[in-house]
C-alpha cells in the first residue's frame, strides 16, 4: 500500500500546484504553455536537466507535478510501454516531466507535436562508460553488473566490459555503442532540443540560454529580463541532490582509461564519440 498512498498523495498535490499556477499566473497563461519533457539516457545528466526545468516554476506559467520518470513507477521499477504512453499522454500545458526513453515510436510522436516540448541532453560515451562503472560497481549493489564488475581484476577490465559489453556468468549487457545507438535518433528528430551534458556543467549560462530560445518558439517569456531568468534556473542545479550523483566530472575518463582502453573503445566506439562532437 506504501506506493499506491505515495503517489495518490504526489497526485493531489500536483493538482495543487497547478490550482496555484493558475492563480499566479493566469489560467490562460498556463494553458498556453507547452508540455515540457525533459530526456536523457541515464546517467547521462537527466536529473541535471529536470532541476534546470523544475526552476520555470520560478519565471513563468509551470508546474512540477513531482513524479517519478515517466517510465518508471514509484518503486523505480519500469513501467509497461502502455503506462508509459499514458503517463506521455495525460501531461497538460505547462507541466514538466522527465524520463529515459528510446528515439523510436511511440514515444517521438508522443512527446512532439502542437503543444508539446523535448529535450534530449547527452554525454561523452567515455564519461559514460566512468560514471556507469562507479554507479554499478560502487552505489547500486542491485545493478545487474554490480556483482560482475567486482569480480574483475581492475578498472581496466572494469572499462573493457563496459566497452564491450558483457555476456557471461549469467549477466548480458549491451556494449556501449548498442546503449547509444537506442537514443541517437533524438538528435535527428525535428522539434527536439538536444543539448550535451557538458554544455549545463560547464557553461550554463550557453546551455540555460539555448533552453529559454527554445521555449521562446511555443510562446514563452520569462517574468524576468533575460539574465536574471538564466539566473534562477542555474541556482536550481544541485547535482548532489540526486540520490546517483557521484562527481559529473567532464573529461573524468582521462583519469582512468589506460592506453589499451583507449584503442578498445576507438575499435568500437571511436566513430560515436567524433558523430556526437567530442575530441581525444
Amino acid at each position: 500500500m506504501y506506493y499506491p498512498t505515495k503517489r495518490l498523495l504526489k497526485t493531489f498535490r500536483y493538482h495543487l500546484r497547478r490550482a496555484r499556477a493558475a492563480r499566479k499566473w493566469g489560467a490562460g497563461n498556463l494553458r498556453a504553455m507547452p508540455a515540457v519533457l525533459g530526456n536523457a539516457m541515464p546517467k547521462s545528466g537527466s536529473h541535471l536537466l529536470i532541476q534546470v526545468l523544475e526552476g520555470l516554476t520560478e519565471i513563468g506559467p509551470f508546474v512540477n507535478p513531482g513524479f517519478p520518470p515517466v517510465n518508471r513507477y514509484e518503486d523505480n521499477r519500469k513501467l509497461p510501454a502502455a503506462r508509459v504512453l499514458a503517463e506521455i499522454r495525460a501531461m497538460r500545458p505547462g507541466d514538466i516531466r522527465y524520463g529515459y526513453l528510446h528515439a523510436e515510436e511511440p514515444w517521438i510522436s508522443a512527446v512532439t507535436g502542437p503543444g508539446r516540448a523535448a529535450l534530449f541532453v547527452y554525454r561523452d560515451p567515455r564519461d559514460w562508460v566512468i560514471s556507469q562503472i562507479f554507479y554499478a560497481t560502487d552505489m547500486h549493489a542491485g545493478h545487474m553488473l554490480h556483482a560482475y564488475y567486482r569480480s574483475l581484476p581492475d578498472m581496466e577490465a572494469r572499462i573493457n566490459a563496459a566497452i564491450e559489453g558483457v555476456d557471461a556468468a549469467g549477466v548480458r549487457a549491451p556494449s556501449v555503442l548498442e546503449r547509444y545507438s537506442h537514443y541517437l535518433g533524438w538528435l535527428e528528430v525535428p522539434g527536439v532540443l538536444c543539448l550535451k551534458f557538458e554544455e549545463l556543467i560547464g557553461n550554463r549560462e550557453l546551455g540555460i540560454g539555448k533552453i529559454l530560445d527554445y521555449l521562446a518558439a511555443f510562446g514563452f517569456h520569462p517574468a524576468l529580463d533575460r539574465q536574471a531568468a538564466i539566473e534562477v534556473l542555474a541556482r536550481g542545479i544541485a547535482p548532489r541532490k540526486s540520490g546517483t550523483f557521484r562527481k559529473g566530472k567532464p573529461g573524468e575518463w582521462r583519469e582512468h582509461f589506460t592506453r589499451a582502453n583507449l584503442a578498445r573503445f576507438e575499435a568500437v566506439a571511436g566513430e560515436l564519440v567524433r558523430r556526437l562532437g567530442y575530441e581525444y
